[in-house]
């Protein structure tokens, strides 16, 4: 695995969507916090409500991010200056049977 030192300890700010098996939107949910750990099986980061989240080991995922505020949209809550930004879609599997 590349050198993960740059990335531990800064902040990152994830958004994810949710597509079913007809890609249609289901759900979106956006994420932030200081990364702690990067493993073989994924990018760790302490939301600021303690718990951990984790996305795929995917460096080639994190962005650096622009300066400024970004508003979250579910809860209003402003995360200001985050380094890092990652964007995932995450696809429901196909329904069994071809629908």
């Amino acid at each position: 695995m590349a050198d993960t030192s740059t990335y531990v300890g800064k902040h990152l700010l994830a958004g994810l969507t949710y597509v079913d098996a007809d890609g249609q939107v289901v759900g979106k949910l956006q994420v932030h916090g200081v990364i702690s750990r990067i493993t073989e099986e994924g990018i760790f980061f302490l939301q600021t409500n303690g718990e951990e989240f984790s996305l795929p080991p995917d460096l080639d995922s994190l962005s650096a991010a622009g300066p400024g505020n970004y508003t979250l949209r579910a809860t209003g809550e402003v995360v200001v200056d985050p380094d890092f930004v990652s964007s995932w879609t995450i696809n429901a599997p196909p329904a069994v049977g071809g629908k």
